[in-house]
């Protein structure tokens, strides 16, 4: 099995290679949804230790290893199968990552690896909660990228994976091609699902679910659309396969320990990166692709746009319709997206280019985002008060709602009451 061994920690990775070409590109994934929103609020407001059935269901599947770019591997390489035996290490020649004596040049294919996160899958599950922040991980994928002897790669990242690849490109500039960031948020509060009423029937039957099969259903509807779950596929609905292929993972996969799925959330919870981070990775030359789903209820499109802004000039900010897993609802037009940063970091193309295209070849919807005013006015300043106020209100809801259905549960069970009998009467 192929591992990364970092001996100074004894952590190993578990990743896997696909695909033949100079052009490498990591991908790194992440972990997380409404179920994981709800029990982040537990666990880092009130302090509650995570049920052992609650890791078992919400620790792997769709969302969770290196399988589930499964899409994006396919698209990019042609493969699905990964590869079989190691390959020589890997130098910079001219920007790119080639095999040693090879030269850099156009079609050469593309060489994909895609690992598992400390904590969950095949690698290892530190037991210190402290052992998982994004800069750790980060260091996790960097240590990677040295065992595979690529000294520069194009990093792709999902959810936690996005938030992770962001403090890559911060900690190593100069070992990114380009960057793409599918679905993310800035963590922390961010992390926390929109409150509509989507959400809060969600959470209801989230709450009501008493069998890991009645929260799959849940589970699948914060990750896709209704209508992509709906469309028929032969004789059934694409919610009945999916169901089947969570169900699947989870038993291929086995259960995540309680150490990794606290360890994991304890990285969303405190990633923050800094103005001298985003500084780092707005000015280190390389181009940036943020990806998001328009019906995303987990990571919030709002968030990426502010974090797109924040990335000018050399962010591009691409709206598909799709939910949180929209590298699997629109694999075609993801894929495409990630060609077009591939080729036009290949081509040097000019961040003002790059980012101000009115729209792409793969037809989705590319935002023209303004950049940032380099002088904080009034408004500004006032509207970063009302950001921080917001944040504060939407946690505070959170903790009310999470309060009233814990105190609804004690009180329905402590005040629990048998039927009496009724003997019937004898006339």
């Amino acid at each position: 099995m192929p591992y990364c061994d970092q001996s100074s920690n004894g952590i190993r990775i578990f990743y896997r290679r696909c695909g033949h070409g100079s052009t490498k590109v990591l991908l790194i994934i992440g972990k997380f949804s409404l179920l994981d929103a709800f029990f982040l609020f537990l666990v880092e407001i009130w302090g509650f230790r995570v049920p052992y059935v609650c890791s078992f269901f919400l620790g792997v599947g769709l969302a969770g290893t290196h399988d589930s770019w499964g899409p994006q591997i396919k698209g990019l390489t042609g493969a699905v199968e990964p590869n079989d035996e190691e390959e020589a290490p890997t130098e910079t020649v001219g920007g790119e990552s080639n095999t040693l004596g090879e030269e850099v040049r156009e079609g050469d294919g593309i060489e994909v690896c895609c690992f598992d996160n400390r904590g969950v899958g095949r690698s290892s599950v530190p037991t210190e909660k402290s052992d998982y922040t994004t800069t750790i991980m980060a260091e996790d994928a960097l240590a990677l990228l040295d065992h595979l002897g690529w000294k520069n790669a194009h990093v792709f990242g999902h959810s936690m994976g996005a938030m992770i690849a962001c403090k890559l490109a911060a900690m190593a500039p100069d070992r990114i091609c380009s960057l793409a960031l599918l679905n993310v948020t800035g963590g922390g509060f961010e992390c926390f699902p929109k409150i509509d009423l989507q959400m809060l029937s969600l959470a209801f039957r989230f709450l009501r679910a008493k069998t890991p099969e009645q929260r799959a259903m849940v589970d699948l509807e914060t990750h896709y659309t209704k209508e992509y779950l709906d469309e028929c596929v032969g004789s059934c609905t694409r919610r009945d396969i999916l169901y089947q292929d969570y169900v699947k993972a989870i038993s291929s996969s086995g259960m995540q320990s309680n150490y990794g799925f606290e360890g994991q959330l304890n990285a969303c919870w405190t990633h923050n990166m800094t103005s001298k981070e985003l500084e780092t990775i707005r000015s280190s030359g390389f181009l940036v692709t943020i990806i998001h789903g328009r019906d995303d209820i987990i990571a919030q499109l709002d968030h990426a746009r502010r974090l797109a802004k924040k990335l000018q000039p050399v962010a591009r900010m691409v709206e598909l319709h799709g939910a949180h897993l929209v590298s699997h609802e629109r694999p075609e037009e993801v894929n495409l997206a990630l060609m077009e940063l591939i080729k036009a970091s290949k081509s040097k193309l000019e961040p003002e280019e790059w980012s101000h295209l009115a729209e792409s070849e793969s037809g989705c919807l590319v935002l023209k985002i303004q950049p940032p005013l380099n002088n904080r006015n009034k408004d500004g300043a006032n509207s970063l008060i009302m950001y921080k106020l917001l944040g504060k209100l939407h946690l505070s809801f959170l903790y009310f709602f999470g309060a009233f259905f814990t105190g609804y549960e004690h009180i329905r069970n402590t005040l629990k009451i048998k039927p009496i009998r009724v003997a019937a009467s004898v006339t």
